[in-house]
């Protein structure tokens, strides 16, 4: 997979900072890497907690590892979230004789878990009979405490944060012009977008369209918890294709009907149409040579708590293959999963 900002540029939606949010309809996303972590460090660090068994106190985040984004789409805010943490505790128990150490650990700070599912485990450095009982007592009363406090988290990144994200709505005026701007844009995307590949690549469709083109396949599967109707709606409905892939997309959900996205830089056809189960296309990549598609199949497969989302694709030029297998990736599941809140299993 790519790392963020990286990533094959054909498929990029460049930045459009006139057309950004036009009648809260395009979908916006905020990075909330930073803020979170000075948020959660002074939420939790130096957070004390005294009762009459012990008094501990929170002294370092050790670790901090995961992300967080906030999506806007036509107003409406949705969040991801994944965070891993590690922080150490020093304290002494009431009547005690010595200090004592350990950890307080929380793996899966998400979206996906409820308050009350989120893992707070609680470590002693080196285990004594008065360690033992300040550990049993940050398992159960002041473990509550910290949750409070990851509970607070929460709450400003969807109160606080977002602040500024959600613009009012234009007059007919101003949308009518704001759209032909958009229109403009996308125009002229393919051709801002259409840069030069190294030697091992395709670099221009007039130059390879007379070349035997060396063709391989790839295989694909991802699961997402959401139902096999909401993955395929988010394939072949306009609105829900342009709010994934971030720009303005060409969608007729019908055999023979046309696709373009990208700006222009992925389209085909649609072949096969199986509601809620099967996609075929014809898929192609604006760089490769002149008139050559791919198939692309979509094979949906709803579980009874999760959808099996299974793709092949043949006739991919074997000098594109790692770079169209990792845009799917990043392009296609990554921006569904950000978007739809849809997680996936790796």
């Amino acid at each position: 997979m790519a790392r963020w900002g990286e990533g094959d540029p054909r498929w990029i939606v460049e930045e459009r900072p006139d057309a950004t949010n036009v009648n809260n309809w395009h979908w916006t996303e905020k990075n909330a890497n930073g803020w979170s972590k000075d948020k959660l460090k002074e939420l939790l660090v130096d957070l004390k907690l005294e009762s009459d068994v012990a008094d501990v106190k929170i002294t370092e985040m050790e670790k901090i590892e995961g992300e967080a984004v906030v999506n806007n789409r036509k107003g409406k805010l949705i969040f991801f979230y994944d965070w891993d943490m590690s922080l150490v505790w020093q304290g002494r128990l009431k009547g005690g004789t010595g200090e004592h150490e350990g950890k307080i650990k929380i793996p899966n700070l998400s979206e996906e878990n409820d308050l009350s599912e989120i893992e707070i485990l609680v470590t002693l450095k080196e285990s004594t009979n008065e360690g033992e009982i300040i550990k049993e007592y940050l398992h159960h009363q002041g473990s509550k405490e910290v949750r409070e406090k990851l509970g607070l988290y929460i709450t400003l990144l969807k109160e606080e944060f977002p602040k500024g994200m959600i613009l009012p709505r234009k007059d007919d005026s101003e949308q009518a012009k704001d759209a032909q701007q958009i229109s403009n844009l996308s125009s002229g995307f393919s051709t801002k977008m259409n840069v030069t590949q190294s030697n091992n690549r395709i670099s221009s469709p007039n130059d390879n369209s007379k070349k035997k083109i060396e063709t391989t396949s790839l295989k694909i599967n991802q699961t997402f918890q959401c139902r096999g109707e909401d993955f395929y709606r988010a394939m072949t409905t306009p609105e829900m294709v342009s709010a994934f892939t971030n720009s303005p997309a060409k969608v007729e959900a019908k055999e023979g009907g046309k696709f373009e996205l990208f700006g222009g830089n992925i389209s085909g056809e649609f072949t096969e149409l199986v509601p809620n189960k099967k996609i075929t296309q014809r898929w192609r990549v604006k760089a490769w040579p002149q008139g050559h598609y791919s198939t692309v199949s979509i094979i949906i497969d709803q579980q009874d708590d999760h959808t099996l989302v299974k793709v092949s694709q043949t006739g991919v030029p074997q000098t594109e293959m790692d770079g169209t297998k990792e845009n799917w990736s990043r392009y296609y599941w990554d921006a569904i999963k950000r978007t739809f809140g849809w997680g996936y299993f790796m």
